[in-house]
């Protein structure tokens, strides 16, 4: 084997601390989300994707990836999975462009803005099935819900995103590496 074919090989290969990582931010995802599922739209999958992004970066597009396989595993490998493939990396990808952003009223809007378009973007794959019609049915037929997400989202993130930040950088100072 060449030394450039054995180092890409490297650089592309996980360390046990990644895979750690990875697993716990999936873990705390799917028990975060199981915990809250009583209650209609409230979830604090947002926000652990927001701090997930801000302090380890790609490495939370694995993570994601993971709670997916998770979500699809418990509960059935549905057209609403096929959604949760594009609609939490989204969010993730909106994360980072904000990084630079120190204030939580930008993320909590983040979070709530995300809320209140996610069954918009759920409704998406409908247009393969139904056309446009079935799109705006179904995203309309949901906007109850998409407020409620959005209202929830908020009042979680100024609640929760300040002791999430600092328990995350306790975490991450010296002990997680965010590049991948």
């Amino acid at each position: 084997m060449s030394l450039r074919l054995q180092q890409d090989i490297k650089k592309k290969t996980f360390k046990i601390q990644d895979i750690v990582v990875i697993g716990m931010m999936a873990a705390s995802m799917e028990v975060a989300k199981l915990a809250l599922s009583f209650l209609p739209n409230i979830e604090l999958v947002s926000l652990f994707i927001i701090i997930f992004t801000l302090f380890l970066g790609n490495k939370v597009f694995y993570g994601i990836f993971v709670f997916v396989i998770l979500e699809g595993f418990l509960y059935g490998f549905g057209l609403w999975w096929i959604m949760y493939l594009y609609c939490w990396p989204i969010l993730a990808l909106l994360t980072k462009l904000l990084h630079k952003q120190s204030s939580i009223v930008a993320f909590a809007l983040l979070s709530g803005t995300y809320g209140l378009f996610f069954g918009a973007l759920c409704s998406i794959p409908y247009l393969f099935i139904g056309g446009p019609v079935m799109v705006f049915s179904n995203w309309v037929t949901g906007i109850p819900f998409d407020i409620a997400h959005c209202l929830g989202n908020i009042i979680i993130c100024f609640i929760l995103f300040k002791p999430l930040f600092y328990i995350m950088e306790r975490v991450t100072k010296e002990n997680i590496d965010a590049s991948l």
